[in-house]
């Protein structure tokens, strides 16, 4: 094809358009320097003058849901294990960063939210750690963040808080730790126990490794420092702190470690710690922990607490490095079990039904339709004389069965759809239509959603009742950030289910029309489009307008169900940035980081389960403590829900990376992606 003609005037009038934006991009960088909101002193005296207006408690009954936020405190209140308390938290909506200093009562039974307003509060934070004891709330340190995240002011206030009358005092005691946040606290027996943390002076950011407790019934501090030839654990923030019995156990961190290159500038790296530690409160020494079991895979901003004889780990984000300098983030809704007396890693699968079972039990005698597949597994748990090595290749054979009509399902689904000259999908054949005497149908192949939480980091995450509550935290969508308000709960003596309390809420999110933190970057791709826009083409003028229309004053809104429609592989036409981080974020919901709880695209049901029988087992194991033949029915039976829960999705990730693969046929792209705050 020749060369499209230019229309006249065009080129001009994108230079001149090019340039003025630029113009408006300095001014606003201009203006923040000078901006009063992002003076802290300022901000925090104003929030100080109004709760001095205060002089009574109030407490608002039945009121609306708190607004999404992260890095906030959710505890369980010690006098009514049915009420949880939060406190604090941050949302950024992608312009600035507003920092919460308000307190939530949520009752679990009446699905109601009170507001509580008291004077003499603590300002606005997040990232602090709170403990609750008899009748009382404690919270220690946590930071507030200006704005436009230019400024940070670090506490080192603590304050407690009576849940019988709502009132705060804050404890003015000598020997507190320094300001921090990221820090993480626990309370055992009548101390207060608080390790590391982080401290951003803007000119560094300093890591912590220190450890003070504070006696509740002394009410005094004190700081425990290490003893020459002892271990001691490295200095990090974003770690989880829990206590079983005698025993303190520190898992994990984060951890920014800065160093200078030839040429005297420095350098940031990111350390992501997987090492577990327990103290002893009687004696204040560190041990370390060895991993036994099957242990999650390292990541950051993971929650944990305890139940029983049971730690459990949720969620957390890797960190990937692509090419271009590009940072992906795969977050993860994964939840793992910790067996505090013989330190014991497993994955904690939810059980599946127990009514399957049973009827497959009683109607061994008598047929049943489409119970022919549990009908063959009973009939081969009555088989004696098989040793083990036979047993699961006649399984294997059962899986395989199974397999098949899924893989000629989804074989169809593939050939069915054909991918057209602007990249989109298009179904060329209507679903195939199957007997009623088949094993399966259209229908049954679409697995029914599955409820559970989403990926996230840095949520809430506390036991009261046998139950396990998740509230809130963090993901990114694209280069968004979604800040969640959804409340799940499980209950861990059945584990059959996660039931969403609260669904999440749409996210807001306000979009510069330039990227202000890439300035430099952007004012060179200006002078190349310049250059280009003076002999550029129609198509590059009419992605121009594309971007006009998508965006309204600068500013979009991004809604939840963008944000699932997008990591299920709903949508349209999508740019190749836009396809690369989708398909990134299937991959993150499908779990790609375990691959022990995963299919690999194209991998089949009997594979699977042979490559990742041991898991399952271990899995199933936990629920049933079965042994032999039922173990290994057991296991399959969780790979097999597992298998087609995900197989729609791997089906559809094949597609897109056979589209990402044409595409990058044709040429290269180069991007770049710029991490915002820190894990904490």
């Amino acid at each position: 094809m020749g060369k499209k003609s230019k229309k006249p005037g065009k080129g001009k009038e994108k230079t001149e358009r090019k340039t003025a934006k630029a113009e408006e991009k300095r001014a606003r960088r201009e203006s923040k320097k000078l901006s009063p909101e992002d003076d802290i002193d300022a901000i925090l005296l104003s929030i100080q003058k109004e709760e001095a207006k205060k002089k009574e408690v109030h407490v608002d009954e039945n009121v609306p849901a708190p607004s999404p936020r992260s890095n906030c405190s959710l505890t369980v209140n010690p006098l009514k294990d049915t009420e949880l308390i939060l406190y604090g938290g941050e949302f950024y909506n992608g312009s600035k960063t507003f920092v919460y200093g308000d307190l939530y009562r949520f009752d679990v039974e009446k699905m109601e939210w009170k507001l509580v307003s008291s004077p003499n509060s603590p300002p606005p934070r997040s990232a602090h750690q709170a403990v609750a004891w008899k009748n009382c709330l404690y919270i220690f340190g946590g930071e507030f963040t200006s704005p436009n995240q230019e400024r940070f002011h670090h506490y080192k206030d603590f304050w407690m808080l009576d849940l019988k009358t709502n009132q705060w005092e804050q404890l003015n005691l000598k020997g507190c730790p320094s300001p921090r946040s990221g820090h993480r606290m626990v309370l055992y027996k009548h101390k207060i126990i608080v390790f590391g943390g982080f401290y951003d002076t803007l000119r560094e950011v300093r890591y912590y490794n220190d450890l003070h407790i504070f006696d509740l019934d002394e009410f005094k501090w004190q700081e425990i420092k290490p003893r020459l030839g002892f271990m001691w654990p490295s200095a990090r923030s974003g770690f989880q702190f829990f206590v079983y019995q005698d025993q303190i156990y520190l898992y994990g961190g984060y951890y920014k470690e800065v160093s200078s290159d030839k040429n005297s500038s420095a350098l940031e790296k990111g350390i992501v710690h997987a090492d577990m530690w327990s103290l002893d409160p009687k004696t204040w020494e560190w041990n370390k922990v060895k991993k036994s079991g099957m242990p999650p895979s390292a990541r950051a901003g993971f929650s944990m607490c305890v139940h029983k004889k049971r730690a459990m780990l949720f969620g957390g984000v890797v960190d990937m490095e692509m090419e271009g300098d590009v940072m992906m983030s795969l977050f993860l809704n994964e939840l793992y079990g910790f067996q505090l007396d013989n330190h014991r890693w497993y994955p904690l699968e939810l059980r599946k039904e127990k009514s399957t079972k049973v009827k497959s039990r009683k109607d061994s005698k008598q047929e049943t339709p489409g119970s022919d597949y549990n009908d063959k597994v009973n009939i081969e748990a009555k088989t004696s004389g098989i040793d083990d090595k036979d047993q699961i290749m006649e399984y294997d054979e059962e899986a395989g069965d199974e397999e098949s009509n899924i893989d000629e399902m989804s074989e169809h689904i593939v050939a069915s759809m054909t991918i057209n000259d602007e990249r989109s999908i298009k179904s060329t054949s209507k679903p195939q239509q199957t007997k009623s005497k088949s094993k399966f149908n259209v229908q049954d192949s679409v697995s029914p959603e599955v409820v559970k939480p989403c990926g996230r980091i840095n949520s809430c995450m506390v036991v009261g009742k046998d139950t396990l509550y998740i509230y809130g935290g963090m993901m990114e969508v694209k280069d968004r950030e979604i800040t969640l308000d959804d409340l799940y709960s499980l209950n861990l003596s059945k584990l059959d289910e996660w039931k969403c309390i609260i669904p999440a809420s749409e996210s807001e999110w306000v979009e510069a029309s330039e990227d202000e933190d890439d300035e430099d970057e952007d004012d060179d791709d200006d002078d190349d489009s310049e250059d280009e826009g003076e002999s550029g083409s129609d198509d590059e003028e009419s992605d121009d307008d594309d971007e006009a229309k998508g965006t309204n004053d600068g500013t979009k809104s991004v809604q939840m169900g963008d944000a699932v429609a997008l990591i299920r592989g709903e949508g349209k036409n999508l740019r190749r940035k836009e396809k690369r981080v989708r398909i990134e974020q299937i991959r993150a919901n499908l779990g790609l980081s375990d691959s022990q709880r995963t299919p690999t695209p194209g991998e089949s049901l009997r594979d699977f389960y042979r490559r990742t029988n041991l898991y399952w087992q271990m899995a199933a194991h936990e629920h049933t403590q079965h042994t032999g033949k039922e173990l290994r029915k057991d296991g399959f039976d969780l790979a097999e829900a597992r298998y087609r829960e995900l197989k729609p999705l791997l089906d559809e990730l094949a597609i897109l990376e056979a589209e990402q693969k044409a595409e990058e046929a044709e040429g290269p792209e180069t991007s770049s992606r710029k991490r915002g705050k820190k894990r904490v």
